[in-house]
């Protein structure tokens, strides 16, 4: 029997990739422990324990980016968070440590290291963070997202998806999807989303442009977030959503999207051959941007600024894209050319692999 711990949360670009894995590893090894290290504060602190995975929980220590009070309350902090790992590590005996980035994933990667025991990492963003940078240097099992990622020893493996997306037929489950949303079957869908949250220059912009897309002959769904400050526009094409639990059908309906460039928004986008103008995020590192590059070089999406992703370029730009069938289809298998469903797969090929000298498999 196998012991897995795997490290990694706060959003769901992190959260998302490590339930997949945990969900194919209970699928192939029933008899398998798998362990999941995360923080309180986190989306895995709801997530992971209403999957039916222990959750150890280990304090946020984030880097410090200055000289501060803070930073000298940062390396005892840091230590104990390694040295609570590396307790886990030894007395629940694991065998490897998968992880997924975060601020977790450091003081995983280094309890691991100085217990000897096989290092996993998987990078879901074109730009990698900090912590898989730093546990790349501990490993060769190195799993990135999108091909091109500059972290050492980088493997393409693809995006770990939720089964629902990997399995999920379009054609099959539009008919269901339209019925759900309650979409007429004969206009094309345009999904919009910005995340769970929302995103206030998507949301905004769209909901002013409402008029215009319905007149091109396009229906949208529109999921804004839960923290959306926008009001309905009360069209009959214009469809208006806070919440959506059913992201599969919505991504069967859609003929084409308007969204942020999130690691793996991209990857669903792609895996299922949907083109999409992306509106990457403007805060952070942009990661966001980088993470779209692949897809625009195929042809599969168009990416454009925040600051630039204005009613005008939606009345003129993309109602004009939208109107263009032929290039549509062209955008579409642009898409798909880059996008991978069997990122869970390559994953667990990779732990496989880092468990092989120790004579452990998942399967």
């Amino acid at each position: 029997m196998t012991t897995y711990l795997l490290a990694g949360g706060g959003t769901a670009g992190h959260v998302n990739p490590l339930l997949a894995v945990a969900d194919r590893i209970r699928f192939f090894e029933a008899d398998a422990t798998v362990l999941v290290l995360g923080t309180a504060e986190g989306l895995e602190a709801r997530l992971v324990p209403a999957r039916g995975y222990e959750l150890i929980v280990v304090p946020r220590v984030p880097f410090p980016r200055r000289p501060n009070r803070a930073a000298l309350r940062f390396l005892p902090r840091f230590s104990a968070a390694v040295r609570l790992v590396r307790d886990v590590i030894r007395s629940r005996h694991v065998d490897v440590v998968v992880g997924f980035g975060g601020y977790v994933s450091t003081p995983a990667y280094l309890a691991a290291r100085r217990a000897g025991v096989p290092i996993v990492i998987h990078e879901a963003n074109a730009r990698p963070g900090l912590a898989n940078k730093l546990g790349a240097r501990f490993t060769r099992h190195v799993g990135v997202a999108f091909s091109g990622t500059p972290i050492r020893h980088a493997r393409f493996v693809g995006m770990p998806l939720r089964p629902e997306i990997e399995e999920l037929d379009r054609v099959e489950a539009r008919p269901a999807a339209l019925a759900f949303f309650g979409l007429d079957p004969e206009r094309p869908v345009l999904l919009v989303t910005g995340g769970s949250l929302g995103a206030r220059t998507l949301n905004a912009t769209m909901v002013a442009s409402a008029r215009e897309i319905a007149a091109a002959g396009w229906q949208v769904l529109h999921i804004t977030g839960s923290k959306a400050e926008v009001a309905d526009p009360e069209l009959p094409d214009y469809h208006l959503l806070a919440y959506c639990d059913r992201m599969d059908l919505a991504l069967a309906a859609a003929d084409f999207a308007v969204t942020r460039a999130g690691a793996a928004t991209v990857s669903e986008l792609c895996a299922l051959g949907i083109p999409a103008v992306y509106v990457p995020y403007p805060v952070g590192n942009g990661e966001q941007r980088f993470n779209a590059a692949p897809v625009l070089a195929a042809g599969g999406g168009v990416v454009i600024a925040d600051a630039d992703f204005v009613p005008a370029f939606v009345q003129g730009e993309l109602v004009t894209l939208l109107g263009d069938r032929a290039r549509l289809g062209v955008m579409a298998r642009g898409a798909a050319s880059v996008g991978a469903r069997d990122g869970t797969a390559r994953m667990l090929d990779l732990v496989q692999g880092a468990l092989a000298p120790i004579g452990r498999s998942h399967a």
